[in-house]
């Protein structure tokens, strides 16, 4: 990967995408091709070759897809598994017909069974049926990973599949209807606080355990990897630490300012029980995320803020 590389973004609007893209502009890469959902959509298989056609990128990073937290998949699961596959075969497949160099697929730490063993090695991947609430987008994203190390197999096509635990940061989502754990409960304890409340009621039970990672973190570990130049590989990316779900609504709870009760609401699912991502091929290769939780949460919390100041929650 190289600076005068024609590198496309794919979903550079979204968290991860629009991170990257900060990083690559950072980084002093000039060549960079973007494209919004209006300009080209990447279900559409031949709009997505007509561009591959036109524009040769030589790079290709994948950040596109359908993302969305617990409600959200559990409400629209075949959506999730039909648009994901989509997005994932129009791009890698048009990326390798049309000689791009190198291709970086971002996948999510889903793609591991639920009762996987603890921390989660990239060797467990296929020995145990999925968590049924996201299923849809984890059978999605494990056949794109598939998808890239099948290509590389058959046809020479160099990629590495990135593995990236829970992320938030800029650019996530406050909606609570598709939202992620991080800006949900950000967004739940800013707004208790707005309105004079003095308990809150959250789904499950709190005892799940999520490993989180800054969204700038997995933007650093894409640029990181793909300068490696694999030929296929797959990779475990987090801090390799984990917390209750519990425990981050209480330290959210805290840094927010809210004192009330926090209520749980037991008929509610709580997902996969644990995933912690472990992470000694990431470390043996020299990466390591930089940024602590607690300084993530802190700017989500003033990113919402501001979004609420601004009128746009």
């Amino acid at each position: 990967m190289e600076k005068n590389d024609k590198i496309y973004i794919a979903g550079h609007r979204g968290m991860v995408g629009a991170a990257i893209l900060r990083l690559l502009e950072k980084e002093g890469y000039e060549n960079l091709i973007v494209r919004t959902h209006a300009e080209l959509d990447l279900i559409d298989q031949r709009k997505v070759s007509d561009f591959f056609r036109k524009e040769k990128p030589e790079i290709v990073i994948l950040a596109a897809a359908r993302v969305g937290g617990i409600k959200a998949n559990m409400t629209f699961p075949g959506d999730f598994l039909y648009e994901n596959l989509m997005i994932q075969n129009n791009v890698i497949h048009e990326a390798a017909v049309n000689g791009a160099k190198q291709l970086c697929f971002l996948g999510s730490s889903c793609v591991y069974p639920r009762e996987c063993p603890q921390p989660m090695k990239e060797e467990f991947l296929l020995t145990g049926p999925f968590e049924p609430t996201n299923e849809g987008y984890a059978v999605a994203k494990l056949a794109g990973y598939k998808m890239c190390e099948l290509y590389s197999q058959q046809h020479g096509f160099k990629s590495v599949s990135l593995m990236p635990c829970n992320l938030y940061g800029p650019n996530d989502h406050f909606d609570l209807e598709k939202s992620h754990v991080m800006s949900a409960l950000t967004k739940r304890f800013t707004d208790a606080i707005d309105e004079g409340k003095d308990e809150i009621t959250l789904w499950g039970t709190g005892s799940a355990k999520r490993e989180f990672m800054h969204v700038d973190d997995a933007a650093a570990a894409t640029l990181f990897f793909m300068r490696k130049g694999f030929s296929s590989e797959f990779v475990n990316v987090g801090p390799g630490k984990d917390i209750s779900i519990k425990e981050l609504a209480e330290k959210i709870a805290g840094m927010t300012g809210f004192n009330g009760s926090i209520c749980w609401d037991h008929s509610k699912p709580d997902g996969m029980p644990r995933k912690c991502l472990d992470t000694s091929k990431m470390k043996d290769f020299g990466f390591a995320p930089s940024i602590p939780l607690e300084d993530g949460i802190r700017q989500m919390i003033e990113i919402y803020r501001g979004l609420k100041k601004a009128g746009k929650n």
